[in-house]
């Protein structure tokens, strides 16, 4: 399957949970906690009010060379936005694509995507805890905080 396919097709409308395709259209599906959602909707309004000239999504489709993959959380400038806003997946990545993790998420995965969302054009990957706690970032190394939003605080409290 493609994500266009996956997008329409009526067996799959309103499930809940979390769908991403690996590199051969094979559909993967994860369950999220409350907590999950909770950390969701904070990172994207906290995103929203620090950065001006874009805007903050959840549940992002990007299109990498190993299939779909879903950021929880996306940032995307205005002109990415505008470059991106009728697809089905961003063919290119957001700016900032942030991971929200569960007890099920591997470092090996969370590497992988971060990899697969860098080769497709983020500029940051961001990791937050199951108690809140943020990681940041870019293709080179972990940062100490933000380079793309600098004040984003360093834990979500719940």
């Amino acid at each position: 399957m493609n994500w266009q396919e996956v997008c329409e097709h009526p067996s799959l409308k309103d499930l809940p949970f979390k769908i991403e395709l690996d590199e051969t259209g094979k559909i993967i599906m994860c369950p999220v906690k409350i907590y999950h959602s909770f950390f969701q909707i904070r990172i994207a309004v906290i995103l929203e009010r620090l950065l001006q000239g874009g805007v903050a999504l959840s549940e992002c489709a990007i299109k990498t060379v190993k299939g779909t993959k879903v950021a929880d959380v996306a940032w995307l400038s205005l002109p990415r936005w505008e470059q991106i806003k009728h697809e089905a997946e961003a063919s290119i990545a957001p700016e900032i694509c942030v991971e929200i993790l569960s007890e099920s998420n591997t470092q090996k995965e969370m590497a992988e995507k971060s990899i697969l969302y860098f080769e497709a054009g983020a500029k940051e990957v961001w990791l937050c805890s199951e108690n809140g706690e943020m990681r940041f970032f870019n293709a080179d190394h972990e940062l100490i905080h933000s380079e793309y939003v600098a004040d984003f605080p360093l834990k979500i409290d719940v």
